[in-house]
């Protein structure tokens, strides 16, 4: 399960950064490279939206599947357990003596 969930993730990271480079940071974006045909196709305005959503959905994918991703992991085998010596400290109960 913790390999599936580490594909998607990877996957989800390379269309993830696919999507930021297309974008123009003035907001020319995908829209600037296709020429005119673009805003008669797809429009000026829903080719940004669409790269922005996809953008915002697929931050929320790797999030969400790193935090879930944590369940799956094996625990260490000493991570629970405590020795009496490191819980307990002894002070002495009189004064010093002479």
């Amino acid at each position: 399960m913790v390999s599936l969930i580490t594909i998607v993730i990877l996957l989800a990271c390379v269309i993830l950064a696919f999507f930021i480079l297309i974008q123009n940071p003035k907001g020319g974006g995908l829209q600037g490279s296709l020429g005119s045909m673009s805003s008669q196709v797809m429009g000026v305005k829903q080719s940004t939206d669409v790269m922005e959503k996809g953008t915002w959905i697929l931050i929320a994918i790797i999030g969400g599947l790193s935090i879930i991703s944590v369940m799956f992991f094996a625990k260490p085998e000493g991570a629970m357990k405590t020795t009496k010596s490191a819980t307990q400290t002894t002070a002495p109960v009189g004064g010093a003596t002479k």
